[in-house]
């Protein structure tokens, strides 16, 4: 399943501005210990996709998505080339499908991947505004047409939903847009909405199964950027997230992963706590641990500060004037905590991994595990491992990796005794 942690993928999510009602619910409150119990992590390696002796088939040149189907095979989205390539349990080639083109089965412009379960995919074209839906052998089943009414559509993760033609996306929290010659702009965004994509018919059909919290911006910085930029005033309150330079800094992010009986599991604030979420009933759960978020000082803002200033000083070109951007650092403004959590994604049987800051403010922590139904199975010591770019069946997961020489490789291991 997916993982929204800060990597960054090129996909594309329909956008609706038609949020439906979600009836009312008590929710559950669970709370799981504050002690960590730690796991054991044991991987076995099962192949290696596009090393340096690698065949033709597997050499890449931008993997933009990968993902497992149900009996074990691995789909690798190369949007360089503009193509899908199958690699079988071993890591054999099984097929390859799809290439730049305006035939059936070609693309525009292919700019996302999402993997169902029975082995056919759904790949979005960002130029014909459709979702291409292939068999599972990569063939042509069938294209569904997106809204083509707004004049930018958003672009963001999206996941598809297990036992049902439809994706899951959240639109809001894309870091992409595509921009369009038409329409309208669609309204601005209060909440970060999970959507549930339906792709049975002619045209893609949007409900919200919940929403999300979306924090507030830095609104000195981006009251500056509007100055100097006045079309940032006008997509700023629509897509928020594809000026990550005008965000708080600490602010909480968006985090989120699909589970195997459709349902969602999201972390939208700076604690400790996981929202388990259904279509036909909104969030009915909330999974808590007992660790307080680090109040940010003084001491923290000046720090952050200077880290941030480093940076820019080192990615600068020679003669590059950055006093704009030493101004938006000297008036950054901060969310008044750390957030706890830094990542969460759902494996292929229904584990939660929540992935939380570890001794400094923005570096890598633990990876807790836990369930849906509210046990927590233990905890990944710090550096142990990232979170996978994909999880399969029977232990898989694969990671999008770079080799010395700067080239994508994909790694798929098996966790021994998942």
């Amino acid at each position: 399943m997916r993982s929204s942690t800060t990597r960054r993928i090129a996909t594309l999510a329909f956008s609706a501005w038609l949020v439906a009602p979600i009836p009312a619910r008590p929710q559950q409150v669970i709370d799981l210990p504050a002690e960590d119990r730690w796991l054991d992590l044991e991987f076995e390696d099962v192949y290696r996709l596009g090393t340096l002796t690698s065949a033709d088939w597997e050499q890449f040149g931008n993997v933009a998505d990968i993902g497992f189907d149900g009996a074990g095979n691995l789909y690798v989205f190369d949007i360089q080339a503009q193509r899908i390539v199958v690699a079988g349990p071993a890591g054999e080639f099984v097929r390859e499908f799809g290439r730049e083109g305006e035939g059936p089965g070609e693309f525009e412009e292919a700019h996302g991947l999402a993997v169902m379960r029975d082995g056919r995919t759904v790949v979005t074209d960002s130029r014909r505004l459709v979702f291409n839906i292939f068999q599972a052998n990569g063939r042509v089943e069938r294209t569904v047409r997106m809204d083509s009414t707004q004049l930018l559509v958003r672009l963001g993760t999206f996941v598809a939903q297990p036992g049902a033609d439809a994706i899951i996306a959240v639109p809001s929290a894309s870091d992409e847009l595509l921009p369009r010659g038409c329409c309208e702009l669609p309204p601005p965004v209060s909440s970060h909405a999970i959507e549930r994509i339906e792709l049975w018919g002619d045209e893609a059909e949007a409900d919200t199964m919940a929403e999300g919290w979306l924090p507030e911006i830095d609104s000195r910085n981006a009251m500056a950027a509007a100055r100097r930029v006045p079309e940032i005033a006008r997509v700023l309150p629509v897509l928020p997230s594809i000026f990550p330079e005008l965000h708080r800094a600490f602010r909480p992010g968006f985090h989120w992963g699909v589970l195997p009986d459709g349902s969602v599991a999201f972390a939208d604030s700076s604690t400790y706590t996981v929202r388990i979420a259904t279509g036909e009933s909104g969030v009915l759960r909330l999974l808590r641990r007992p660790i307080q978020p680090e109040v940010v000082t003084n001491r923290l803002m000046r720090s952050e500060k200077r880290r941030r200033m480093a940076e820019l000083q080192a990615k600068a070109k020679p003669g590059e004037d950055l006093r704009d951007e030493r101004e938006r650092i000297d008036n950054l403004e901060f969310h008044p905590v750390v957030p706890v959590i830094r990542g969460l994604a759902t494996t292929w049987n229904g584990h939660i991994w929540v992935l939380r800051r570890g001794e400094e403010p923005l570096s890598d922590g633990p990876i807790d595990v836990i369930t849906a139904d509210g046990r927590y199975l233990g905890s990944y010591r710090a550096g142990a491992m990232a979170i996978p770019d994909a999880f399969g069946p029977d232990g898989l997961v694969a990671f999008i990796e770079r080799n010395e020489l700067d080239v994508q490789t994909v790694v798929v291991r098996r966790l021994v005794g998942s």
